[in-house]
């Protein structure tokens, strides 16, 4: 019997740790990224670099592309390096990316028209549990493509949510993860900002809230980016831009209002509207400093 084969597109802070994670349970992968670093770091830690997206899946019983969007699900795919140029018949595609739901399905259609296999297959986690191979999955498609990812999956993920025989759901169910995500950042911020110009310690506040009802596992996981004056991008501005466009637009198709979410998503484009769009997502604190007037940990040794 030949040996699993994977391919991860994409080794960004989730990419890396997904593909670290299929090489860790013994899964031959190769993984591609347009960073050299990237690739280089990924070969160091025992994987197969790969220079294009065709090279990455050529033999791959799956590929999962972790990149930001559908263009980018898009571009990787097609044109004489992409990923269609030498996917196996019966191989599986994994689109990991947050995309409208339709997207999800062109792109599906499109993959199985060359032969292939699609799993709408959004995740979440973060890079900690990416390079845990704890993630979630939020995934739909048809059975033959569940079955084809399962080594992948049995590796890369904690839990994998079936949400369906085709894709769509998937990418529904992340963009309501993300509503939540955004609008959970947002709020965490505008709590700690309100904390900070009461007069109250930001450490302390940090400490009570993490021990009380109004916990969110955002603030606890953004608030310490806040109090340690760190705002390398973790996951940045740009991604909820992107994300709670996502939303909206969809609201939009609906003619479903989504006040809160709109809300949310109007404070992180201020944030980018300061040039902080690459900035960690946790600097949508900068919008409240801006106009409160208050002083953040760490900008008094500044």
């Amino acid at each position: 019997m030949t040996a699993y084969r994977a391919a991860v597109i994409g080794l960004g802070a989730m990419g890396m740790g997904m593909a670290s994670s299929l090489v860790a349970a013994g899964i031959d992968t190769a993984g591609c990224d347009i960073s050299e670093d990237a690739r280089n770091a990924f070969a160091q830690a025992g994987g197969r670099a790969a220079g294009t997206p065709r090279e990455a899946a050529k033999d791959a019983d799956a590929v999962a592309i972790v990149v930001v969007n559908a263009d980018q699900v898009a571009s990787v795919l097609r044109g004489p390096d992409g990923v269609l140029a030498s996917l196996a018949p019966g191989s599986v595609v994994l689109g990991c990316a947050t995309m409208p739901p339709d997207a999800a399905q062109s792109l599906a259609a499109e993959v199985e028209a060359a032969g292939g296999l699609y799993l709408d297959a959004p995740i979440s986690g973060g890079p900690v549990k990416a390079a845990a191979g704890k993630l979630s999955v939020m995934a739909s498609g048809a059975q033959a493509a569940f079955d084809k990812a399962r080594p992948l999956l049995d590796a890369a993920a904690e839990t994998v949510f079936a949400l369906g025989d085709s894709p769509g759901p998937g990418s529904t169910m992340k963009m309501v993860n993300q509503l939540l995500a955004g609008v959970h950042i947002a709020s965490a911020m505008e709590a700690m900002a309100l904390a900070i110009k009461s007069g109250l310690d930001a450490d302390t506040v940090f400490k009570v809230i993490t021990a009380s009802a109004g916990n969110s596992w955002m603030f606890e996981n953004r608030v310490p980016h806040v109090l340690e004056n760190d705002y390398s991008p973790k996951s940045a501005v740009d991604i909820f831009i992107k994300d709670l466009g996502i939303v909206l637009a969809q609201g939009e198709r609906l003619d479903f209002p989504l006040p809160i979410s709109q809300t949310a998503f109007e404070r992180f484009r201020e944030a980018k509207d300061m040039g902080l769009g690459r900035a960690d997502d946790a600097s949508v604190i900068k919008v409240y400093q801006r106009d409160g007037g208050f002083t953040l940990p760490g900008d008094e040794d500044t």
